[in-house]
């Protein structure tokens, strides 16, 4: 099981409606596990992380307003991913795991992006 990263629109009753993903893109967050062992790991909250800790005890659910907070958030742990790598080393190695790490935090960021311009919220699910 892996976790997802979706684009929400709200209709007019105020209602979440969550967007297809856009052909050729991805939806992956990592994996399940990531919740506790890298989103929520204290690697990732020492540099000041607020949001994706929540995967470690939910979704993570952010409305229109919070994506800019979401891309800052990604923007940091991207400048140091070699210390998340390290202190949340995965049994594949460090070298995979690092690149891991950045693919996801990529695609997280594409979302959020897509999220800004379509005047949306994001789930990571």
């Amino acid at each position: 099981m892996s976790l997802c990263v979706d684009v929400f629109l709200r209709d007019t009753n105020g209602e979440r409606r969550i967007l297809d993903v856009p052909d050729g893109w991805d939806d992956s967050a990592g994996f399940e596990v990531w919740r506790t062992t890298v989103w929520g790991s204290e690697a990732v909250r020492s540099l000041g992380a607020r949001l994706l800790p929540v995967l470690a005890d939910g979704d993570l659910w952010l409305e229109a307003g919070e994506v800019a907070s979401l891309l800052e958030e990604v923007a940091v742990l991207r400048t140091h991913l070699e210390l998340i790598a390290t202190r949340t080393q995965h049994p594949r190695g460090l070298t995979e795991h690092r690149e891991q790490l950045e693919v996801r935090l990529r695609i997280i960021e594409a979302a959020a992006l897509r999220a800004r311009e379509l005047g949306g919220g994001i789930v990571i699910w």
